[in-house]
């Protein structure tokens, strides 16, 4: 199990990755991770992904896109720091709980497309086994060098623009406790 991941860690010191390589590969390790599922528990598949999301996933900027520049300025840096890496537990825990089992899914790019601000989408398609389509679009941008993804859409349905509904929802109705708690329950609804 730690080959995988020790190959994954050592490719991203090599030459940096274009968008459609960064999706390539976070794609090819779910499939490796559901390929597993029968051996790996939630926990291990938490462990397999955790390295490939860190890298492939801007989770800072989409955190903070989804919260908004004003909720974000009013946190002090100790509630940015917590609902940073609460947020990084939940996408983290979110895939390891999808990606749970193989019945020959696959996934195809279908296209790469410039986009205003100097990002990418990068489209694709997940095959189920019994032949049913998933959309899903990454919308990636540049930080420190390497492509990282800001968004995603499940066939049209903006993930960033859900959660900011919810969050923000949270946020002006119970405060910040409250949505490091939901997100929380979250974390433990995906095992």
């Amino acid at each position: 199990m730690l080959l995988p991941i020790s190959v994954a860690l050592s490719s991203s010191s090599s030459e940096p990755e274009n968008p459609e390589q960064v999706i390539e590969k976070l794609q090819s390790s779910l499939l490796q991770v559901m390929r597993e599922g029968d051996k790996l528990s939630h926990e291990g598949r938490f462990k397999f992904l955790e390295p490939i999301i860190d890298e492939s996933h801007d989770l800072n900027l989409i955190i903070r896109t989804i919260l908004g520049a004003t909720y974000w300025s009013q946190m002090g840096k100790e509630q940015q720091d917590l609902i940073v890496e609460t947020f990084r537990k939940l996408s983290i825990a979110t895939y390891a709980g999808r990606f749970n089992q193989y019945e020959g899914e696959q996934f195809q790019i279908v296209e790469q497309r410039a986009l205003p601000r100097e990002q990418v989408l990068v489209r694709s398609r997940l095959t189920k086994s019994d032949g049913g389509t998933v959309n899903f679009d990454y919308v990636l941008h540049q930080t420190d060098g390497r492509w990282r993804i800001a968004n995603i859409l499940f066939d049209g349905v903006s993930d960033l623009a859900i959660k900011r509904g919810e969050y923000r929802a949270i946020l002006q109705r119970d405060g910040f406790q409250a949505l490091i708690d939901m997100i929380k329950e979250k974390i433990v609804l995906t095992q």
